[in-house]
């Protein structure tokens, strides 16, 4: 048994399971991000639902969804439970979701930035060691492209995204109503779109092109 367990043990893979191991670190921190803030916004706003519900909380398990977590390395995205929102609580209900929509993806760009800033510590001031590489690397070649990604993708006018709430405040109430009857069927399409590679490269350029912009800045 010892000799089976030793040649399964060779025939692994290390070094890929600890990059694998890193991106789901980096997806429960990004997701995890994301979630929260849309719940402190909520909060902010007079909206209490989130909090009653113990989603105004760093712990990846109470956000992550984990088919969503699993559809992140089929199809190339996934999604976190949804923070519960009651706009009834908001003064002007269409702003207010709009604010808490946006909440996601501004957390997720500020979060790249930070990790971003944690990286070039490590390069200017920590000692060599395999840890520091390690963190290094997680930060500034991981969770940071993550995030964005992320950020990006929650931005797209397509319900149930992000974007689509923030379109809403653009739309008249008829045209939205229409809009949000779709969004049952709004991430089935995105992960058709995904499945056939009809959105991946295009995103994957914009998401590049933000990470290259955030790079300069930072470095």
């Amino acid at each position: 048994m010892l000799h089976y367990l030793q040649e399964l043990f060779r025939a692994l893979d290390v070094a890929s399971l600890g990059d694998a191991a890193l991106r789901v670190a980096a997806i429960f921190l990004c997701l995890t991000v994301h979630e929260t803030c849309h719940g402190l916004a909520a909060y902010a706003l007079g909206d209490p639902t989130a909090k009653s519900m113990h989603r105004l909380s760093l712990n990846p398990l109470r956000h992550i969804d984990w088919f969503g977590l699993l559809m992140m390395f089929i199809a190339g995205f996934g999604w976190a439970k949804p923070v519960p929102v009651d706009p009834r609580y908001f003064k002007k209900p269409k702003q207010g979701m709009a604010v808490t929509a946006l909440a996601g993806p501004a957390s997720n760009f500020l979060l790249a930035l930070l990790l971003m800033l944690v990286s070039k510590v490590i390069y200017l001031y920590a000692p060599y060691s395999a840890g520091m590489e390690t963190l290094f690397n997680f930060c500034l070649y991981t969770a940071a492209p993550l995030s964005i990604g992320l950020g990006l993708f929650n931005l797209l006018p397509i319900p149930p995204l992000d974007g689509s709430k923030v379109l809403a405040v653009l739309l008249p109430d008829r045209a939205y109503v229409q809009l949000m009857r779709y969004e049952r069927y709004g991430m089935l399409a995105l992960l058709l779109l995904s499945w056939f590679g009809l959105t991946g490269r295009w995103i994957g350029d914009v998401i590049m092109a933000v990470y290259g912009a955030f790079i300069n800045l930072i470095f």
